[in-house]
């Protein structure tokens, strides 16, 4: 299935001061400014191909079945998740904060083999599931050729 990410590209060298900055204070320093803004990632996806369809399988721990959203333009697949951080009652406040309101989107191109009218997908322990039906014609076709 070629199917690729396309909201980002891959980082490949790194300047030494990036790795020195890495080194001193990890990979995200906004801890060490007290950040508590928007956590924005990219979630990790394994794509499976299966005899009858495509799988996508993205993983996205601590999100809720309404916080994600699934939509097909044209041949391209776009997965969103994004949940909001929880309000804080009157009278409290952060002491520690190590989690709070995450996003991610990914996008694929869909292959012209595949039935993107009959997706479906399924959402359990923090694992979405999406099933891409193929085409008749892509479909391996088993048959027996007679010897003469």
């Amino acid at each position: 299935m070629n199917m690729y990410k396309t909201n980002c590209a891959p980082v490949r060298h790194a300047s030494p001061v990036d790795r020195l900055a890495s080194e001193l204070f990890g990979r995200d320093i906004s801890h060490f400014f007290g950040s508590d803004d928007h956590f924005t990632r990219s979630a990790r996806v394994n794509i499976v191909e299966r005899k009858e369809d495509f799988q996508v399988q993205v993983l996205a721990p601590g999100f809720n079945k309404e916080d994600l959203k699934l939509n097909v333009e044209g041949d391209v697949l776009t997965i969103t998740g994004e949940h909001k951080a929880t309000e804080m009652a009157e009278g409290e406040r952060f002491t520690r904060r190590e989690f709070s309101a995450a996003s991610f989107k990914r996008s694929f191109t869909l292959p012209k083999t595949v039935k993107s009218d009959a997706m479906s997908a399924t959402y359990e322990a923090g694992v979405l599931t999406v099933s891409i039906p193929k085409a008749e014609e892509a479909k391996p076709q088993t048959r027996t050729i007679e010897i003469r």
